[in-house]
């Protein structure tokens, strides 16, 4: 409780105040009650705090190449597999449940939009991941003593995973007992996961670090996902997109592989959703789960 003194000389005991504690000048409101403390106030605390906490900031171009490249990465990524998930688990349940006509005025404007950012995204975290991936081999193979050693495991690294790509286009397209969906989606998972114990194999030499390692797998995971949202569900959507508009305002019939590239893009964003999950759990790996080391 505290007292105040009324313009007409009368004292008005008011509560919202701490017993013994005295308030300033201009917190008191006319109700009684403590108002909020200036935010000149609280610009001057954040300030005297963070000249108390001895802050410093790395001041070599590679330590400051680093930090942007994972502050890109995980933003680009954050965009990348949220719209992938939404696509996922969201859009394409709800564009089954509506009839034809209605999905063919909604299916162009989501499919365009949403894809815009998905494969945006994806190129972009693509990009950094691969070049921060680059320095890591390269401060792997100085330590070890083998300063020129990272080219040939990027090289390795790089083949591996397009083989992998190559082998999934095949399954994919292929026609008979895999032309079922289920059956080439289980196979292309089954493709990469040997193709990561491949990887592995053949970059755990001497030197290697659980981060070198563990990267070239999520990091080929990562390729995979980007290679199949550029080369496959984006060729085939473009496609399908111009197909539909013209279906929805000009009336024409949709062409007869419409349905194959429709069937095409499902399973490959679904093979891209189970992915992203050991994909995740090796770049997170890297730096919180030591548990691959060279030979």
């Amino acid at each position: 409780m505290y007292q105040k003194k009324i313009h007409d000389g009368t004292v008005k005991n008011s509560v919202g105040a701490l017993p013994g504690v005295q308030c300033p000048v201009g917190l008191l409101n006319e109700k009684g009650g403590v108002m909020a403390i200036s935010m000149e106030g609280a610009g001057w605390g954040v300030s005297i705090a963070l000249w108390r906490l001895n802050v410093g900031f790395a001041a070599s171009p590679s330590s400051i190449e680093q930090i942007f490249l994972r502050w890109m990465h995980i933003v680009a990524g954050f965009l990348w597999l949220g719209f992938l998930y939404f696509f996922v688990l969201a859009a394409t349940p709800a564009l089954k449940a509506l009839n034809p006509a209605t999905r063919a005025m909604v299916f162009p404007e989501i499919a365009s939009r949403g894809l815009w950012w998905l494969r945006w995204s994806a190129l972009v975290g693509w990009l950094a991941g691969f070049r921060y991936f680059m320095i890591l081999a390269k401060t792997d193979a100085v330590n070890a003593g083998r300063p020129h050693a990272w080219v040939a495991w990027i090289g390795i690294w790089l083949a591996c995973w397009l083989a992998a790509f190559a082998i999934e286009m095949a399954l994919l397209r292929a026609g008979g007992p895999l032309g079922n969906s289920w059956v080439a989606g289980a196979l292309v998972i089954f493709v990469m996961a040997a193709v990561s114990w491949l990887v592995v194999s053949l970059l755990a030499q001497p030197g290697a670090g659980n981060r070198t390692l563990c990267i070239s797998v999520g990091g080929g995971l990562g390729t995979i996902l980007f290679l199949n949202v550029w080369g496959i569900a984006w060729r085939c959507q473009k496609r399908l997109i111009g197909w539909t508009r013209a279906s929805s305002e000009q009336g024409t019939l949709m062409p007869p592989e419409a349905a194959n590239l429709a069937r095409l893009v499902a399973v490959t964003m679904q093979i891209n959703f189970w992915l992203s999950f050991p994909m995740i759990f090796f770049m997170a790996a890297s730096a919180h789960f030591p548990f691959l080391s060279g030979g």
